[in-house]
């Protein structure tokens, strides 16, 4: 088996070739609800030259009341064309470099059976700091057209999350911080009991970047935060979180570690969590 291609690219890589026809740059800036300004704002006051803001809510089931679902092929294909995006094209995706949502969206792209797409390591971050030209307002692509289709093996819905905790067939991985996954902490979503998933393991998402550079940490760091929570990386694996967005930074840790065949759980405590429930 060959190991895939590491995800990240640099910004010195994008910086060459982010004027290439067929690159297309996509900011996936995410909040927690409430907070202020809204990830729209952060982009049309500055991103990167030429690169699109791919909405995280929008894309999304609008028919499922949980925070933003995985939506049809259908709709997620037609999503992407209008953000200008066809299936010949390298799709480069970043965040604010809190490593947030870029790697859902990431996830979200290979679950829709686009291969080619990478993340900006240290995103938006990274790219200020090192002096690096940003625009302000909105880019309006011209709309393409993306074929999407959906592969479910990627995916955990929250029957196989039940199955699963009598079966523990699949290790469950948190990355929410340790005072929430531990009860000490309250939800930021109303409505949500604390705790965790039975069984689960915590691996705080925030642990796998540099704060200072918002940079992804060495593979050696990354492989030693999942060893030092007891999770056997040898073994099957689906990601989790607050509302499966921060799950995907475990997923992309795990993905650089050649561990490619993870699911990450779409619901997450959102859905597992509920007081209703």
């Amino acid at each position: 088996m060959t190991t895939p291609a590491d995800p990240l690219v640099s910004t010195e890589w994008l910086a060459a070739h982010i004027g290439d026809a067929n690159v297309k740059v996509l900011d996936a800036t995410f909040k927690l609800p409430g907070v202020l300004p809204l990830p729209k704002d952060d982009y049309l006051a500055a991103h990167l030259p030429g690169a699109v803001f791919f909405d995280v809510d929008a894309v999304s089931d609008h028919s499922n009341p949980l925070p933003h679902m995985f939506p049809t092929a259908e709709q997620f294909g037609r999503d992407v064309g209008n953000l200008g995006i066809c299936n010949a094209d390298t799709v480069v995706i970043y965040d604010a470099g809190g490593w947030v949502a870029a790697p859902r969206a990431w996830w979200m792209f290979l679950s829709y059976g686009h291969n080619n797409v990478r993340i900006l390591n240290g995103g938006l971050k990274t790219w200020r700091a090192e002096g690096r030209p940003v625009e302000s307002g909105e880019v309006k692509p011209k709309p393409a057209t993306f074929k999407a289709s959906y592969d479910p093996k990627r995916v955990r819905s929250m029957q196989q999350l039940v199955a699963n905790v009598e079966s523990r067939a699949e290790q469950v991985i948190d990355a929410r911080p340790a005072e929430r996954f531990e009860g000490r902490a309250a939800e930021p979503r109303p409505g949500i009991r604390s705790g965790h998933i039975p069984g689960a393991r915590n691996v705080p998402y925030a642990g796998l970047f540099n704060a200072a550079t918002g940079e992804m940490k060495p593979l050696d760091d990354l492989r030693a935060a999942f060893s030092g929570a007891g999770v056997k990386l040898d073994a099957p694996i689906v990601t989790s979180c607050g509302s499966g967005v921060s799950a995907g930074v475990l997923t992309l840790a795990l993905y650089r570690l050649g561990i490619t065949e993870t699911a990450l759980y779409d619901g997450s405590w959102s859905e597992w969590g509920q007081e209703s429930g």
